[in-house]
């Protein structure tokens, strides 16, 4: 299955729009593990069997796992994945922006080494940083559209005055996505889920890409107002922090779950509403 395939059957089967973010922070750990970075694994595969059948994706975070030297753990999360939810596609959060031979090596990284179905990617150096992501048959790449961040305005809401119907940046990169640059079919856009009015513009400019949005739940984004604006096309909707580190106690992974099933209801809920 591709990618695409994969995100629309765990998102029918799951009834759900849910993506867990993976983050792990050894500091925020429950109290029994706190501080103790050998427990990446344990934690984030807790988190793993508690929501599996709440989400549509499940998307690690590639570095809190370099900062503490967890690779392995890393690796030992994505074969755990691949063994109690293989039908739950795995979106590896790297953000990676290279061209040429250093390109193709993160590609290998994410997809031989890792295993990943989808990878984040920083679209600025053009589409030959992409190309070699694409290559891989079936595998998605999400490219960063519109970001939540104040210095995104920097550059992402800046009008191109030499692109017909002078565009923003995110929206000539929407553009981009939605045509030339989906050589493989598999591309998708990352947006910001603190800004729906940017979603909405994005979502008309790449009516059938799916959108990755994160920030719902401690960032501040709003689920209903996320779900209307990206409506109309596919949608992997990210909390990270609320679900994580919903208990510190004994009982994190049963109040990680809780947290998952309550926003999956609220994200069903708007989507019926959109």
């Amino acid at each position: 299955m591709t990618f695409l395939d994969m995100l629309r059957d765990a998102t029918a089967r799951n009834h759900s729009l849910l993506c867990v973010g993976l983050d792990p922070e050894p500091a925020k750990f429950p109290t029994h593990w706190r501080g103790d970075a050998s427990k990446i694994f344990d934690f984030c595969a807790a988190m793993v069997d508690a929501t599996a059948d709440v989400v549509c994706a499940f998307k690690p975070q590639i570095a809190y796992f370099a900062a503490h030297g967890a690779e392995a753990q890393l690796e030992k999360l994505m074969a755990h994945m691949r063994s109690v939810a293989p039908q739950v596609p795995v979106i590896l959060d790297s953000k990676r922006g290279d061209i040429g031979s250093t390109a193709e090596q993160y590609a290998k990284e994410a997809f031989e080494r890792y295993g990943a179905d989808a990878v984040t990617l920083s679209p600025f150096m053009g589409l030959d940083s992409v190309l070699p992501y694409l290559q891989y048959e079936g595998k998605g790449a999400f490219l960063l559209c519109r970001t939540s961040n104040p210095g995104g305005d920097d550059f992402q809401a800046q009008t191109l005055a030499n692109v017909p119907g002078q565009p923003t940046l995110f929206e000539h990169i929407a553009q981009l996505a939605q045509g030339p640059w989906n050589t493989n079919g598999q591309l998708g856009l990352v947006v910001g889920a603190t800004r729906p009015q940017e979603i909405e513009r994005v979502r008309a400019v790449a009516p059938t890409l799916p959108l990755l949005i994160p920030g719902v739940g401690a960032q501040g984004g709003d689920a209903v107002a996320t779900v209307q604006a990206a409506q109309g096309g596919p949608m992997v909707i990210n909390s990270s922090r609320a679900i994580l580190y919903a208990s510190a106690g004994m009982d994190f992974a049963t109040a990680a779950r809780a947290v998952a099933l309550e926003t999956r209801i609220a994200l069903n809920h708007a989507a019926l509403q959109a």
